[in-house]
């Protein structure tokens, strides 16, 4: 797999701020990147239909079930999840400048 010269960044990201998102164009290598620079953090699609819906009908236990964070593909299909990411991880926590990227960074 090549790597990405935008990897080294985004990790500095992921230790500066609990929420990341990364946009571009289609097919540009975004989840490619997320999935290489994040291994350990599950991977959640929400073109499933499944997960999908459960983040429609309940943003909040949809991340609750990732407690130390996963990379969110798709997430403009549920658009109310930018901002209950974004109220949990500010009412919840702030930045930690001393934390691994493996341990909280996509939430």
């Amino acid at each position: 797999m090549i790597e990405r010269t935008l990897q080294p960044h985004l990790l500095e990201l992921a230790r500066r701020y609990p929420v990341l998102t990364l946009t571009g164009p289609r097919q540009s290598g975004k989840t490619t990147l997320c999935r290489m620079a994040f291994p350990d953090k599950d991977y959640v699609s929400l073109e499933n239909p499944a997960e999908r819906e459960f983040a429609t009908e309940d943003p909040v236990g949809f991340l609750d079930r990732y407690p130390d964070g996963a990379v969110f593909d798709e997430i403009q299909r549920v658009p109310q999840l930018a901002s209950t990411s974004r109220d949990s991880s500010t009412s919840a926590r702030t930045p930690d400048t001393t934390s691994s990227p493996d341990r909280r960074t996509w939430r």
